[in-house]
């Protein structure tokens, strides 16, 4: 994701930091450790953001400075994006950190939490507290803030099944919103923030959860059995929403790897939502797809199972191959060195080969940034 969707690099920049008050002159910020897919990247300028009141501050500065600016990208966990050799922009990271309680009743409790939270510790910390809905979402990487910009989901779940409220900045206008639901425009992997890039930066998020412990989602692949495998366990007859999140995370190690040992920015292609007719037509010569009914009677197909039929499960165009055990993720095997543009042939290899076979276009999910910070919708999209 741009600001996004997702992982808390614990890795330290190369260089100093632009105070948020005041602009220095050119700094050159080394971004490979600042993105999971350990592209080499340097910006010119890097900006951390612990307060909503640094950004205000830094705004009214940059306003000022009319005749050297430089655009403004906003970088959270640098899991979802696929960063340039060279950006010519200024950084902004939202690092705000917070999980306030803001209401509760018997049925449910209102939490806002700050973007700058780990959002894999904050599933984990919710369901501690008795507070449920986000255990479907857990081990997602990255952080709070960049989980509405991709409408993150998982296993039956979306975030905006939970979420009350964003507060974000407009950059454009330099104001504050309070955004409900209707006004992110939620889709599928979408929303008003990907839509016009680095024009919100979201401080903080509200959700509301539910506290019945009766109350889970396990029907998506092995999450059922190794949910009810933890229930026994504990002499339980029935799963709980704790099963469920340690199950999904079982799955999800044993599946996904991890960024800090091999880099990657998660699934890389989304799942394909084409028409029925045309999953019949596939389902006669293909009897085993995989496919999940949608509104407008159209089918959301696994592109994982796609490229796996495809033959190339653990293929690519080296540096950049897919995972061995989840072809939907593809891989950096010469990290800090590998560029922007050795994803894009192992991406146009792929995508070439799941199109000559099954007449389906796959569409990229972390989002690719142009030298100037600009997002390229359209770049070596097939």
């Amino acid at each position: 994701m741009t600001s996004a969707s997702c992982l808390n690099s614990s890795a330290q920049l190369a260089t100093t930091t632009v105070s948020a008050a005041k602009l220095l002159p050119s700094e050159s910020v080394d971004l490979s450790h600042s993105n999971t897919m350990a592209l080499t990247c340097i910006a010119d300028y890097f900006v951390t953001l612990t307060d909503e009141a640094q950004l205000d501050t830094f705004m009214a500065d940059y306003a000022k400075n009319t005749e050297q600016q430089k655009p403004l990208f906003v970088l959270s966990g640098g899991s979802n994006v696929l960063l340039p050799t060279q950006l010519n922009a200024i950084v902004l990271q939202p690092k705000m950190r917070g999980i306030s309680l803001t209401a509760q009743t018997d049925r449910y409790v209102d939490i806002e939490v700050m973007a700058g939270e780990n959002w894999h510790d904050l599933v984990v910390h919710t369901v501690s507290q008795g507070w449920y809905g986000l255990e479907n979402l857990a081990l997602i990487p990255g952080l709070t803030g960049a989980a509405p910009i991709q409408n993150i989901g998982a296993y039956g779940v979306q975030l905006e099944d939970h979420l009350q409220y964003v507060r974000a900045y407009h950059i454009p206008t330099q104001t504050w919103h309070q955004l409900s639901i209707a006004d992110c425009e939620f889709g599928y992997r979408d929303s008003i923030f990907k839509r016009t890039p680095n024009t919100w930066l979201i401080s903080r998020v509200g959700f509301r959860l539910h506290t019945d412990i009766s109350k889970v989602l396990a029907s998506y692949g092995d999450v059922q059995t190794v949910a009810q495998r933890y229930a026994e366990q504990q002499d339980r007859n029935k799963a709980t929403p704790a099963d469920v999140m340690h199950a999904i995370i079982d799955i999800r190690q044993q599946k996904l790897p991890d960024p800090k040992h091999l880099a990657n920015c998660g699934s890389f292609f989304q799942n394909p939502i084409i028409p029925q007719e045309q999953f019949i037509v596939l389902q006669a010569s293909y009897p085993a797809i995989v496919g999940y009914p949608m509104p407008d009677d159209k089918i959301k197909v696994a592109a994982g199972w796609l490229i796996e039929q495809a033959g190339l499960k653990g293929g690519g165009i080296a540096p950049i191959v897919t995972h061995q055990q989840q072809a939907l993720v593809l891989t950096n095997h010469a990290p800090y060195q590998a560029t922007q543009e050795d994803v894009a042939i192992a991406q146009r290899y792929i995508t070439d080969a799941i199109y000559e076979k099954f007449a389906i276009q796959l569409s990229r999910e972390p989002v690719w940034v142009n030298t100037d910070s600009s997002i390229g919708h359209d770049e070596h999209v097939a």
